[in-house]
């Protein structure tokens, strides 16, 4: 029997002899982890930097029984930020990560933990199982630490970008901020995986504006609007709702400041908090505390929507500009407000009782102008829809052209802050000015949204409209644990794409937003149907939700219906605040062409790497270790 072929020669063999020894050396060497250096944190010497803020305006406590605490300083010259975090009762060990999603997996940490002899602080990352690895790129630069009765203090920062491929970049927008506790002593950080430690998340706007808020008016007065002595239920998610009445014949005033009032103690369970105006068309309002979602509340309480204040774990005060405030009182104006407060227990702790809300700060000394909400984006109708089994559908509302040239003053608009909103399938919120058939102007964009984070945010720098100009929003969203069309409307399983946009001088539009032409969007389903081979008659008096589920959904139905959104005529709804639309033609309305010419913010980084947008699964490399403890 002839084992080699008779052409094979002996140089042949030995070529693919070394050459399969290499290719083992390589992944021998590739796999290879060489020793973390280690030092002792007594033999460290911190030497104080003039670079270094002096304090850290922006806090976040972490966990329900606050024992985490992170408190940060932005520093736009240098694209770094700069973090302090205290842990009152030190164990074994604490990890914070920044998170895009809030998962476990594929995200960028820094850890300090200890061997039972000696204490260590590095950046790490873990991996698509949640395994922990020390990152070969140290970025998390310790600067200080210090024990005090109040815990151990550990400063360090980082870069917005460091164009490592497994950190996160930090830029305008949500971060999902995870923390653990380490139960035990590590021998390696090896040995870590997040799945086996206690874990939480908590949500934030990492980056501010960093220009000072404006000072109060000398005769501003205060409205408290306060939960009445809840008794927070011991399940993880519950939303209640307070109707607070103001004075009869309360004269007209002009918010120009709120914050929130956090009862002592609830700090990490009070997770978000809204005031609305009722509709001033409702008479009188019933009292009501209680759930939000509760069958028995006064069906009043739902025409409570116009939004006057909002507040999310982490937000500082908002302050109006010096020359607008929000109107409240007067003609025109409602005597009913709704609370609602968002309370995030998922420790289930019992006997806890709340009393938080919001304080709005009003003078009576009108400023020039009065500031206006409008909304931006898509109508709450099922007649827009995402399919299921999708990870990114993309769905656009439209300011057209027509309406801000119908409704807007000659000398435009001021938009100064915006609320992003979506339901439990929005990823990704963005909202651009158009002129000209180019957008020329982010107004705000939110590339990790979370429904569960939702806070009036003030731009950086305001954006101005002016008449023939185009608003368009646009949302992405999430369908794969979904084995049905999601619709739009208010329910928390429907969908809704907002933006709620905050401006001055007020206007009488309070409402530019739009849908797929009805009718449209009927040939649509008669196609699919066809092409599906069903011939069962799917007419228009069937309601537009069940024909969407009475579809066979597969990539093809997507993509058409991807398709007809994009390209279809649409329903303008150009509506004044007396919610009648303006006068005009607003059906058939063709989707605005728009030429994206914005270019992306640009992060300078080493080797021409580009900028990380989350971490990778790789293998870990070794890295040094910067050990952490009390000096």
């Amino acid at each position: 029997m002839k084992v080699f072929h008779k052409n094979l020669r002996l140089q042949d063999i030995s070529i693919m002899y070394f050459t399969g020894l290499a290719a083992v050396m390589v992944l021998l060497v590739a796999s290879y982890q060489a020793p973390a250096v280690v030092l002792e944190i007594n033999n460290l010497a911190f030497k104080p930097t003039d670079a270094v803020p002096s304090s850290m305006p922006f806090h976040l406590i972490l966990d329900p029984r606050k024992e985490l605490q992170l408190a940060w300083n932005i520093s736009y010259v240098t694209q770094e930020v700069y973090m302090e975090l205290r842990v009152k009762n030190l164990r074994h060990g604490v990890v914070m990560g920044l998170s895009g999603s809030g998962e476990l997996t594929n995200i960028d940490l820094v850890v300090l933990w200890e061997n039972g002899k000696k204490s260590y602080f590095g950046d790490a990352w873990s991996d698509s199982e949640g395994h922990v690895s020390l990152d070969s790129q140290q970025d998390y630069q310790l600067i200080d630490t210090r024990q005090t009765a109040e815990g151990l203090y550990l400063l360090f920062k980082r870069p917005f970008s460091t164009c490592d491929p497994r950190d996160f970049l930090i830029e305008e927008g949500t971060v999902h901020i995870i923390y653990g506790f380490l139960d035990r002593p590590l021998g390696s950080l090896d040995e870590l995986n997040l799945s086996s430690i206690h874990t939480g998340v908590q949500r934030v706007l990492i980056l501010r504006p960093n220009t000072p808020p404006p000072a109060l008016p000398l005769d501003a007065q205060t409205l408290t609007v306060l939960a009445p002595n809840v008794i927070i239920p011991t399940q993880e998610t519950t939303y209640w709702c307070y109707i607070h009445e103001l004075p009869k014949n309360m004269l007209k005033n002009h918010i120009v400041m709120y914050e929130a009032m956090v009862s002592v103690g609830n700090e990490a369970i009070v997770h978000h908090m809204e005031v609305f105006e009722c509709s001033p068309e409702i008479g009188d309002v019933p009292a009501y505390s209680g759930p939000c979602d509760d069958k028995m509340k006064p069906k009043k309480i739902d025409f409570c929507r116009h939004v006057l204040a909002a507040w999310a774990m982490g937000a500082e005060p908002l302050y109006y500009p010096e020359d607008a405030g929000l109107p409240m009182g007067g003609p025109g104006s409602s005597r009913f407000l709704r609370l609602e407060v968002h309370y995030h227990n998922p420790l289930l702790l019992s006997g806890l009782h709340d009393s938080s809300g919001m304080r709005l700060f009003f003078t009576p000394t009108l400023r020039r102008y009065d500031a206006g909400i409008m909304e931006l984006g898509l109508v709450y109708t099922p007649l827009m829809a995402i399919p299921p089994k999708q990870e990114k559908f993309v769905l656009s509302g439209y300011c057209n052209s027509k309406c801000t040239q119908t409704a807007l003053p000659s000398a435009g608009i001021y938009i100064f802050a915006s609320q992003l909103h979506t339901h439990l399938a929005g990823r990704e919120v963005r909202t651009v000015l158009v002129r000209g058939g180019k957008e020329v102007q982010v107004v705000q964009q939110d590339k990790h949204f979370s429904t569960h984070y939702q806070v009036i945010r003030v731009l950086r720098e305001k954006v101005k409209v002016l008449p023939g100009d185009v608003l368009v929003t646009k949302c992405t969203y999430n369908t794969q644990d979904r084995n049905k069309p999601t619709v739009g409307g208010f329910g928390i399983m429907d969908e809704m794409c907002v933006n709620y946009v905050h401006y001055y001088p007020r206007t009488q539009l309070e409402l530019c937003k739009t849908h797929v032409d009805p009718g449209y969007l009927q040939k649509y389903f008669q196609f699919i149907n066809r092409f599906q081979g069903n011939d069962q008659c799917v007419c228009p008096q069937v309601g537009v939700t069940e024909q969407y589920d009475r579809l066979h959904w597969d990539s093809f139905s997507a993509e058409v219906l991807d398709s007809l959104y994009r390209t279809a005529p649409m329903f303008m709804h150009c509506n004044q605040s007396s919610a009648h639309l303006f006068p005009g033609e607003w059906e058939n309305q063709p989707v605005p062409a728009v030429t994206s010419v914005l270019e992306k913010p640009h992060y300078p980084c080493e080797d021409g790497k580009s900028p990380a947008q989350s971490p990778a699964q790789s293998p870990a490399q070794s890295p040094a270790q910067s050990p952490a403890g009390p000096r």
